[in-house]
């Protein structure tokens, strides 16, 4: 994953997400909300950068697929310890409601590196959804204070998305990056089908 002489535009926007860890977990250190979060922002903005840099000059690959998820993850996780360093009260009061939401991605996860020996990188509709709704809750967060409405919202999004990556896993026998959804997954199984049977 890390040959960087391979690496295009693409692939450096997602690996920026990974450099930048440390960096976001000394502000952490630092007690540096404000620097935090706007370096937090940045991080964020280069998700969606790196995936229309690929689209657009048809640059995506498998690494870089597998890159960009493991960007996004570590990029989560450090989101998250910063919510719960700076909102403390409010994660404590709602840990039973997060700790529901996370066993089955933790499950999705463990499931992935046994079947695949590493992390998916379906990058479904529902995913993206899913993304653009945690970022936002944690930077709306860190801003300004946690929103009710937004934080159940993520909730309910992240667990469907996570049902759907795990039926997408039970459904691909090997690894395989940017699947739209099960919709999409389900016709791609008929189109196949049908080749063979031809």
């Amino acid at each position: 994953m890390l040959t960087f002489k391979n690496f295009n535009i693409a692939d450096w926007f997602s690996f920026y997400r990974i450099v930048a860890a440390p960096v976001l977990l000394a502000m952490l250190w630092l007690d540096c909300r404000l620097v935090f979060t706007w370096l937090l922002l940045v991080s964020y903005s280069t998700d969606a950068i790196d995936g229309y840099l690929a689209r657009k000059f048809n640059i995506t690959s498998p690494r870089g697929s597998q890159l960009d998820s493991f960007g996004d993850q570590i990029t989560l996780i450090i989101g998250l310890i910063g919510l719960f360093y700076f909102e403390t009260h409010f994660i404590k009061a709602n840990l039973t409601l997060i700790l529901i939401a996370f066993v089955p991605y933790v499950v999705q996860m463990i499931l992935a590196y046994m079947k695949y020996g590493k992390a998916t990188a379906f990058h479904t509709y529902l995913a993206k959804i899913s993304a653009v709704l945690q970022s936002l809750f944690i930077l709306w967060s860190l801003f300004f204070r946690p929103e009710p409405i937004l934080f159940y919202t993520m909730i309910i999004v992240g667990v469907l998305e996570t049902i759907e990556e795990i039926t997408l896993i039970f459904m691909y026998k090997k690894w395989a990056s940017d699947v739209k959804g099960i919709y999409w997954a389900l016709k791609d199984k008929r189109r196949l089908k049908g080749k063979q049977l031809k």
